[in-house]
């Protein structure tokens, strides 16, 4: 269960009359089971979805869930994962977690729940900032914290009491072109986190045979694009190496906040796609946010080893840069 999912459960259960508490965690050290900002959702009969530990001290953390639920009070506990229970649940060594467990309604307001389940329903970022030594609770935007909400990051301030919880729309990658390299790029982006979403109105390129179980859109890519929306967590990527499918694709990302946007193609074939952009009134600094020759120059030749060059580069910009 993801921690958007997470979110929604906890409202619906409250909503529904259980008594419900979030616990997550706020801290790891070593190799800790799960990430920070990871949520398990516990009821007053002690049922659970979610995970703060893979397994290791969920029983822990229910039976403070119960206790937390019957005073109203938040717990903040900290545990240790022994090496044999790390090893349980497939890590090589253990190390410590610090899970902070909020009463719904109580220690965790319920118009603040409803706030953050109602950005994450609208696909905007935000963050859950906690102070862990008082009852202070409030949200913030991507202007407040840039770096975490850039590296998907969750953790405890430089203070050490300032917890950000950072809850981020889902990746997407719009990949225009069902040519051979997509075949490699679909499975790479799905095994980092991103929707892929592939863009070909050439029936022969863009078939169910050649990508199965795939969302597949056969309208021109100006038209999808403007369907999907790029926004800040949007990779656009076009690789049909026609300036009729590419260059629509890439002017109605212009008009996007797609955090990214590759281009296939020789430095050549790039030098008159700059052409066509300026003499179409685009400015420098619109046609400077397109990467091209697409990807990492790690000398990839094959098509799986372009696609691997291009996920490397999404993933540099998206983390780095």
């Amino acid at each position: 269960m993801t921690e958007t999912n997470s979110l929604k459960l906890a409202l619906d259960w409250h909503r529904a009359g259980r008594k419900t508490a979030l616990a997550t965690v706020v801290e790891t050290w070593g190799s800790a089971p799960r990430p920070t900002g990871s949520l398990l959702v516990i009821d007053g009969d002690g049922a659970m979805e979610g995970s703060v530990s893979g397994g290791c001290v969920e029983g822990a953390v229910i039976v403070e869930a119960l206790e937390a639920l019957a005073d109203g009070k938040p717990r903040l506990l900290d545990y240790g994962v022994s090496d044999d229970e790390a090893f349980a649940v497939g890590l090589a060594c253990g190390g410590r977690i610090r899970v902070l467990i909020e009463p719904v309604g109580s220690a965790m307001p319920l118009e603040m729940l409803e706030q953050l389940v109602a950005a994450t329903d609208a696909k905007a970022p935000i963050a859950y900032i906690i102070d862990l030594e008082s009852t202070a609770r409030r949200t913030a935007d991507t202007d407040e914290f840039t770096t975490r909400f850039r590296s998907d990051k969750s953790g405890i301030e430089d203070d050490g009491r300032t917890f950000v919880g950072i809850h981020n729309p889902p990746l997407r990658m719009i990949i225009v072109g069902a040519v051979h390299i997509a075949q490699h790029l679909v499975p790479m982006a799905h095994a980092c986190g991103y929707t892929p979403y592939i863009l070909d109105p050439r029936g022969a390129f863009g078939s169910e045979a050649r990508f199965p179980n795939e969302l597949i859109l056969d309208d021109w890519p100006d038209d999808a694009l403007a369907a999907l929306k790029p926004d800040a967590r949007t990779a656009v990527v076009t690789l049909t190496h026609d300036p009729k499918l590419d260059d629509p694709a890439i002017i109605a990302t212009f008009g996007s906040d797609a955090f990214y946007l590759g281009c296939l193609g020789s430095t050549r074939t790039h030098a008159k796609r700059v052409l066509r952009l300026q003499d179409a009134g685009f400015s420098d600094a619109e046609i400077a946010r397109i990467h091209a020759p697409v990807g990492l120059n790690i000398g990839g030749k094959s098509p799986a080893e372009i696609a691997v060059s291009i996920m490397a580069q999404i993933t540099d910009v998206l983390r780095r840069k």
